[in-house]
């Protein structure tokens, strides 16, 4: 039996999941927060809220424009990935705010080069696989820079 599309009725997506709670008030400022200020980390809190949401608005479309396609027997490829390209965007846009949001969270200032192992500020070696974490420049590349 096939449905006709007259008869289909498209209930809202999903909510977006719930914000996770607050640290307490009277916590230490991280090292983003005394970088780059209060407001800095307000609005990456603020853009990740955003793109929750709509990457998964853009997962329930995607998942409707599939189904649309396929009762009416008529995939376009072109159509999906195009779409699928936006969702795609938006999901590295807010996987990289997370990123930066849980590094703040952590109190790592980075990660290695050699084997990804998150690092400290002050660190100086990688305590997973012991290599050095600042580039050795010579005296005469600094003088002669």
């Amino acid at each position: 039996m096939k449905l006709k599309p007259s008869k289909l009725k498209r209930s809202s997506p999903p909510a977006a999941a719930p914000a996770p709670a607050q640290a307490p008030a009277d916590a230490p400022r991280s090292a983003l927060n005394a970088a780059y200020g209060e407001e800095f980390v307000v609005d990456l809190k603020r853009r990740r809220d955003q793109l929750v949401a709509r990457v998964a608005e853009l997962q329930w479309d995607l998942g409707g424009l599939v189904y649309e396609m396929a009762i009416r027997n008529s995939i376009k490829v072109e159509v999906m990935v195009k779409r699928a390209v936006v969702l795609q965007d938006a999901d590295a846009e807010l996987s990289e705010v997370e990123r930066i949001l849980r590094m703040d969270e952590t109190g790592a200032a980075g990660s290695c080069k050699s084997c990804g192992a998150p690092h400290s500020s002050g660190a100086t070696f990688c305590w997973q696989c012991g290599k050095p974490l600042l580039e050795q420049v010579s005296g005469d590349a600094i003088l002669h820079g």
